[in-house]
């Protein structure tokens, strides 16, 4: 039988008094090492995708979040072959303060007013939709 290497994502758009909160990726990760990301990933096989992303913002950063509404959605091909479809959340901040799993170095909010080009080039399509 024929393996499906594809997988569902979830990322948390979450924004806080203007700025958008972004995480960086380890320098040794298969997928992307070292770029700034959105919390969230991949979706454990049937997992619904609004607990799924609950648990992966908890999980990468151990912050409580209200999911709104879907901003984007992607579907790309990761650098392992995996094949995604990524469904980007706008998310309120519940609780919690920022702590990091060993699968990020670092994060940053980033002011919503800065020029587009100083975020990642694919949450440009989101942060537009954010901004209507």
């Amino acid at each position: 039988m024929e393996e499906i290497n594809f997988r569902n994502a979830v990322k948390a758009f979450i924004v806080k008094d203007g700025k958008l909160l972004l995480i960086k990726r380890r320098a040794n990760d298969v997928h992307r090492p070292g770029a700034w990301d959105l919390p969230g990933g991949r979706l454990e096989l049937g997992e619904n995708p609004f607990e799924g992303l609950k648990r992966e913002v908890q999980e990468e950063i151990g912050l409580n979040i209200d999911i709104i509404i879907p901003l984007d959605v992607h579907f790309f091909e990761r650098d392992d072959s995996q094949k995604i479809q990524l469904t980007i959340f706008a998310c309120h901040l519940r609780a919690g303060e920022i702590r990091l799993s060993e699968e990020h170095t670092e994060y940053q909010w980033l002011d919503l007013q800065k020029p587009i080009e100083e975020f990642p080039k694919w949450i440009h399509q989101p942060l537009n939709n954010y901004k209507k």
